[in-house]
């Protein structure tokens, strides 16, 4: 049998960490004082009810302000221990998914997932993240490479790449941690969801752009629609959007596996929804400002990506009762253009076959 080639171990090596990390996450969570302090998650609320509730019920801003600071302060050893291990466990398996500087800040973006609110959930989530996109990007690594299209330095993530996708879930989850106004139940679920939303927002433009870089067979521009190179920005293809579409599924499904998100609320499909607007308009955007203003780094394009798609998610759940047709309506409004875009593919493709 010949040598295995690195497009294959590299992205085994990328899960291997991740499953380690998890795994870590899992043995020491019981360690958590917050998690031996508090009752199981309750289910979320009606809309009338959190609508009608006041934002910090029975509370001062004082008392609630104290009680946030030390569930922090009591959750901050063990983010910092469970981070440190992952990151022991990195530099022993020799990861590539981060470089040395990325490494450091995403010890430092771990330890505010942890001591967040979001607590051990919202870290697994974020790792899941990390997993998923550093795995879809080795995907055909090599062709990628030969045609000039593949991310740098063999798409380790540095510090700009880790707070460019995870500024926005960062600041979601402090924002519900050390803002009083935000501390209530109604606006954590509603931060929880934004959180969700940007990470989905993210997976699903990585998983857009490598799946299409690696598979698409027709690219067109988002704006015109006129058939350009894999790889251009603001470029979108069939096979990349679809891919898109199920990672977004993937990791809200996750996030609801592990009690950040209710099964049986719509807060799903809002995400799902908010990722489909959010990369619909990073598509935009690539396509008419990036490259031509000097300022709009792809980093930058990302952090504004996963805000669209926060916010969304955050604007739709805080007034969900006021959405006509709910589910429905959302998962009409994402199936549309894909099925359009669907089409059109299929005429062009018998097009060609005929000519």
């Amino acid at each position: 049998m010949g040598p295995v080639s690195s497009s294959t171990t590299l992205p085994t090596r990328a899960w291997c960490t991740a499953v380690a990390l998890l795994g870590v996450a899992a043995a020491l969570r019981v360690a958590d004082p917050r998690i031996r302090q508090r009752p199981a998650p309750r289910p979320m609320l009606p809309r009338s009810a959190l609508r009608d509730a006041p934002l910090v019920p029975r509370r001062s801003s004082k008392t609630t302000t104290t009680t946030t600071m030390a569930l922090v302060e009591s959750a901050v050893p063990t983010a910092v221990a469970v981070n440190t291990a992952a990151a022991a466990l990195g530099i022993a398996a020799k990861q590539k998914v981060l470089t040395p500087a990325g490494l450091a800040h995403g010890w430092f973006l771990g330890v505010i997932l942890w001591s967040s609110f979001l607590g051990w959930r919202g870290y697994a989530t974020c790792v899941l993240y990390l997993v998923l996109g550093s795995a879809v990007t080795k995907v055909r690594q090599r062709q990628k490479e030969a045609e000039g299209i593949a991310e740098k330095r063999g798409g380790a993530r540095g510090p700009e790449n880790v707070w460019g996708s995870a500024l926005t879930a960062a600041l979601c989850a402090l924002a519900g941690t050390a803002i009083p106004a935000l501390a209530s139940a109604a606006w954590r679920e509603t931060l929880a969801v934004a959180f969700v939303a940007s990470l989905a927002t993210k997976l699903a433009d990585t998983t857009q752009s490598e799946i299409g870089k690696a598979y698409g067979r027709r690219t067109y521009l988002s704006t015109t629609f006129e058939p350009v190179p894999r790889g251009t920005e603001g470029a979108v293809s069939m096979e990349g959007t679809l891919a898109g579409f199920v990672a977004s599924v993937a990791i809200t499904g996750f996030a609801a596996a592990v009690g950040l998100l209710e099964w049986a609320s719509p807060a799903l499909v809002v995400c799902v929804f908010a990722a489909f607007v959010a990369t619909t308009a990073e598509s935009v955007l690539g396509a008419t400002l990036q490259g031509r203003v000097p300022w709009l780094t792809n980093e930058f394009v990302n952090v504004i990506n996963t805000l669209i798609g926060a916010v969304v998610a955050g604007v739709l759940w805080r007034n969900w009762a006021a959405v006509p047709g709910g589910a429905a309506v959302l998962v009409g409004a994402m199936l549309a253009p894909v099925v359009a875009a669907a089409v059109r593919s299929v005429v062009e493709s018998s097009s060609e076959n005929t000519s």
